[in-house]
């Protein structure tokens, strides 16, 4: 089975709730249970997250949280190591597993009457995870040969990790989920034990059950199963190192003579999604929509693309739904025989008439729509509503902020967009990066305004 962190981002809007009921429930020992009731078919999926994820590990053991992940698939008393998914796949369901900055996650979509089976192994392996000294040690080369597969032999995603260091100088995001290879060289059987004793707890943990169920039945199940594990004492508050302002431009150009396409990125430090108070992230997704959201109609592919003809691609994009703040993105790889240099010129010409000119009316108009029909069709897939709630209810979140989105979204206005933009596309907190073939020429100082 397929293994590995999910960095995933979700659609621009986090859907309600109107393809079921959703009830909510705490067990005595701190377990957060959301049920997402929808009977169009006799399925479910069994969702649950930790709220601890690479952002959360201490230092020195970069790559732990993913290291558990996959080490949670070893067995237990009950389990034998590697039947877990074979038990699954055996009675016609699915699983996997997921690792992000924020949560790590485990999924299992079954037919509805396979539920206690799934959620009686899922309870199990929460508190008792047995690993051998064989199966920690084949696990850690498993995740090595992962990073030399997704990251080292691929110089795009070294560039990325490079640039998300150099725009998280002091706050955990910096670290690549999958570890900095030199530590992920080093971890040990015990480092994943403290990890999962620490971490690994109802009350550390949201499940959410999503399909045709009813609530009466989840909570009896979930009562049964997870209700007698005992909650961990080592959970606190989480606090994690943050950012110290950022007074300056930081720039940077990665060469690789295996880049086929260079181009240029920036990334902006923005705000995330607050419980309460989402209307600034909302207006920033909808910035990014308008800008780089579809490659036909965006302002920066329409401009760049098919006016200009100096870019084969434009892009923006912007997920607030993250524990402390995150980024805005922008990336151009320009024509053949157009510059770095004269492309993120013309990317930050773009910009500035947006700022002074705002986005056209009808445009903003198609946004809202196309926001309105995703937040339709996100309900065809009871699966995708589990991960909004389940990733919202770890990254600080409330169910009621997750309802309020859409209409949320709904009430932004041209000026609200303008006042996002003008407060977090500023170049004095941003990260600008190149990515070019060896022997290419560097001329970024030219740019440095």
């Amino acid at each position: 089975m397929f293994r590995a962190f999910w960095p995933f981002a979700l659609a621009l809007c986090a859907a309600s709730a109107t393809a079921g009921e959703v009830t909510s429930f705490d067990l005595k020992n701190g377990l957060k249970v959301v049920v997402i009731e929808d009977h169009r078919a006799p399925v479910v999926t069994q969702m649950v997250w930790y709220k601890a994820g690479s952002a959360d590990e201490k230092p020195g053991v970069s790559g732990i949280a993913h290291f558990l992940e996959h080490l949670m698939f070893k067995g237990t008393d009950t389990v034998a190591p590697g039947d877990f998914s074979k038990i699954v796949e055996a009675n016609g369901g699915s699983d996997n597993a997921f690792t992000s900055s924020d949560y790590t996650g485990y999924f299992q979509r079954i037919a509805a009457d396979r539920l206690e089976m799934v959620m009686k192994m899922e309870a199990d392996r929460m508190r008792n995870l047995k690993l051998s000294e064989d199966d920690w040690k084949t696990e850690l080369q498993v995740i090595i040969e992962e990073r030399n597969q997704r990251t080292d032999s691929d110089p795009g995603a070294i560039f990325s990790e490079q640039r998300r260091a150099a725009q998280f100088l002091n706050h955990p995001y910096g670290t690549p989920i999958i570890g900095w290879r030199h530590e992920m060289e080093g971890l040990t059987r015990q480092d994943a034990l403290d990890w999962y004793r620490t971490y690994y707890a109802p009350n550390d943990a949201v499940l959410v059950i999503a399909g045709d169920v009813m609530p009466d039945k989840v909570k009896a199940l979930a009562e049964t199963y997870y209700g007698p594990l005992a909650p961990s004492d080592g959970i606190g508050e989480r606090k994690r190192p943050q950012e110290p302002a950022q007074l300056s431009e930081r720039r940077m150009s990665f060469k690789d003579p295996r880049v086929a396409q260079p181009y240029v990125t920036r990334s902006y430090i923005a705000p995330e999604r607050d419980a309460s108070d989402q209307k600034k992230a909302a207006a920033l997704t909808i910035l990014a929509a308008a800008l780089g959201g579809s490659s036909q109609t965006s302002i920066l592919s329409k401009a760049l693309q098919f006016d200009q003809k100096i870019a084969l691609y434009a892009y923006a994009g912007y997920d607030g739904t993250s524990y402390d703040d995150t980024t805005f993105d922008l990336a151009v790889a320009p024509a053949p025989g157009v510059s770095l240099a004269d492309a993120e010129k013309a990317m930050d010409a773009v910009l500035a008439d947006v700022m002074k000119n705002g986005i056209p009316a009808e445009q903003f108009a198609r946004i809202k729509t196309q926001i309105r029909a995703e937040n339709i069709y996100a309900e065809d897939s009871v699966a995708s509503l589990a991960r909004r709630y389940g990733e919202a209810l770890t990254t600080g979140l409330t169910i009621a902020d997750v309802q309020e989105w859409p209409a949320v979204l709904d009430a932004v206005t041209q000026e609200d967009v303008l006042a996002a933009a003008a407060e977090v596309l500023d170049r004095r907190r941003a990260v600008t990066g190149w990515m070019m073939p060896e022997g290419a020429t560097d001329n970024t100082t030219e740019l440095m305004q």
